[in-house]
C-alpha cells in the first residue's frame, strides 16, 4: 500500500526517472482516480498494523489521499481538513518517503 500511495502521491514528479518515468506516470495517473479509496485502505491498513514506521507513514499517506471523504466526517472532519492541508504541502517529500519505506518493507 505504502508504494501505491506513493505513486499517486508523486504524480507529477514521476516523469524525472530516467526510462521508467512515462510508465509509471500514466499509472499513477490511472491510480489517481482511486485516490480515495485508495486513501481510506491506506488509513484502515496503518491502523490495523500500527506501531511500526511503515504504518505512520501509510497513515499520513492515507490521510493526504483521502483528505476529500476525511473533511466530510462530523465533528472532526474540520480539524482533519486542517491536518490534510498541512501535509499536502509536504505531498512530494511524504511521497519519496513512503516510496523508500514501501520498497525498503519489500527486502
Amino acid at each position: 500500500m505504502l508504494i501505491v500511495g506513493a505513486l499517486v502521491l508523486l504524480t507529477g514528479s514521476l516523469y524525472l526517472i530516467p526510462a521508467l518515468g512515462k510508465s509509471l506516470e500514466k499509472l499513477a495517473k490511472w491510480l489517481g482516480g482511486f485516490q480515495a479509496i485508495i486513501g481510506i485502505v491506506s488509513i484502515i491498513v496503518a491502523i490495523l498494523y500500527f506501531g511500526s514506521l511503515g504504518s505512520i507513514v501509510l497513515l499520513i499517506v492515507g490521510l493526504i489521499l483521502a483528505a476529500s471523504i476525511m473533511s466530510a466526517l462530523p465533528a472532526v472532519g474540520k480539524y482533519i481538513a486542517r491536518l490534510t492541508k498541512f501535509l499536502g504541502a509536504f505531498q512530494t517529500i511524504i511521497g519519496i518517503i513512503a516510496l523508500i519505506v514501501g520498497i525498503w518493507s519489500l527486502l
